[in-house]
């Protein structure tokens, strides 16, 4: 029996990082799906767009995104630019009011409930046919709106997600380098079959169609995803459209805020389980099992993984090798997190990484089942 369940245990750990990649690419060489191209350029009318940028108490920043925002390489008639605000008081909304000449709207909610929310009284005051949605955060390349707009050139497109491109204080890619960079590849093949499971919440952008059904409780990353499936189109991602973000000013705040990131995924899943029925949803719904409930099951199968090797160490010479193994992986951790220089090798890093991610979902799973619930909404600083 206990070395049944070791097996399961060992393929359940690896299955989300690993084994999912490897069925993606498996798929996709037997279903061969039509790629998503966009265009050179626009035939006709580029697409008008409204682009939202949501924000809650970034007096301190918001100016710095608005000069962003102005110079992004746009026809000025194809583009209206809204500050979407949740309730802010510190002074941001009335400095917003003062680049009104400069075409920039300010709409505020009327209660402070969250992102989302905010983001809703924008989406019912555009008049744009794609709504570009951004944090203050996210810096855009001025060529950035124009080649987002292409693929929804295609009609089959109903999200377009940037990639995220995390920069340190020295300009260099931050510690999350290697991991980003496999999430991006991960969503690339997951963007030509059922379509991404997540967008990149800080640089995004939806046909308005999409976003008419907006549940203010569930994150508008996945949110616009589910809507794009329960409509038959895609939502894809676009590695010429980047989003940049400086690495956090208090690294202590990273866990902190990965807690609250899948807190709010947990929410938004659980509102919407029909998502996990393949016979509505097909090959989304295998995705969405595989890269978020699996991926959020990973810390409990390495939990019971460990538990049940211990058990077995005396059983065989393969269980006293995984127990070696697993106590090497989390000695590299801790030396990552205590050991002094320890995260200034890369592999190293990868591993303190991981585990802290890791630690994160579980601090999350039980944050939830205990009944916290993230509400309200109040940017990372960075």
């Amino acid at each position: 029996m206990l070395p049944a369940l070791f097996w399961i245990l060992a393929v359940c750990a690896v299955y989300s990082y690993f084994l999912y990649p490897l069925a993606l690419i498996a798929l996709r060489a037997i279903t061969r799906p039509e790629a998503i191209a966009p265009p050179g350029s626009h035939t006709g009318k580029p697409p008008f767009l409204s682009l939202i940028v949501t924000v809650y108490n970034e007096k301190h920043r918001i100016e710095q995104k608005i000069q962003n925002v102005l110079t992004l390489d746009y026809p000025a008639d194809r583009l209206e630019l809204i500050v979407a605000s949740d309730c802010s008081d510190d002074g941001t909304d009335e400095l917003v009011k003062t680049y009104a000449e400069q075409g920039i709207r300010l709409v505020r909610a009327e209660q402070r409930l969250g992102k989302e929310n905010a983001q809703l009284a924008a989406i019912q005051a555009a008049k744009g046919e794609v709504l570009v949605f951004s944090d203050v955060a996210t810096k855009m390349d001025p060529e950035a709106l124009q080649n987002l707009s292409l693929y929804f050139a295609d009609a089959r497109v109903g999200a377009v997600s940037s990639e995220d491109r995390f920069i340190s204080k020295d300009g260099k890619v931050a510690g999350e380098g290697a991991y980003v960079k496999y999430e991006m590849w991960l969503r690339q093949q997951e963007s030509q079959l059922g379509g991404l499971v997540g967008l990149s919440g800080s640089f995004f952008a939806a046909r308005a169609e999409v976003c008419e059904q907006w549940d203010i409780h569930s994150p508008s990353d996945f949110n616009t995803a589910l809507n794009c499936a329960r409509l038959g189109l895609r939502s894809v991602t676009a590695p010429n459209v980047l989003g940049y973000y400086e690495d956090l000013k208090d690294a202590s705040r990273e866990y902190a805020r990965k807690v609250r990131t899948v807190l709010r995924g947990m929410t938004g899943l659980a509102r919407h389980l029909d998502v996990l029925n393949p016979v509505q949803f097909g090959l989304f719904s295998f995705q969405v099992f595989s890269h978020k409930l699996m991926r959020w099951g990973v810390p409990w199968f390495l939990l019971a993984l460990l538990i049940v090797t211990l058990v077995l160490a005396n059983d065989g010479w393969i269980y006293t090798l995984a127990l070696v193994a697993q106590a090497v992986f989390y000695g590299i951790a801790a030396w990552g997190h205590w050991g002094r220089g320890g995260r200034e090798n890369g592999a190293v890093r990868l591993v303190y990484f991981f585990v802290q991610v890791n630690l994160a979902l579980a601090d999350s799973a039980i944050q939830y089942f205990k009944g916290t619930r993230m509400t309200t909404w109040k940017p990372s600083a960075r």
